[in-house]
């Protein structure tokens, strides 16, 4: 017979393990935002409808 509990203690700290990865990624994602300052912005000119292809 399968040990199930065993099974899924396994499948559990696999799943555990993987959250941590993505959180880990995730808060290095954002230091890396927020350590690049404010982002460069260009206001671009209106489009009129002339003007439109």
């Amino acid at each position: 017979m399968p040990d199930y509990k065993k099974m899924y203690l396994t499948m559990v700290d696999a799943v555990e393990k993987a959250m941590t990865v993505m959180i880990e990624a995730e808060q290095k994602c954002e230091d890396i935002y927020v350590s690049t300052g404010e982002p460069l912005l260009i206001k671009l000119p209106k489009e009129t409808k002339t003007e439109k292809t």
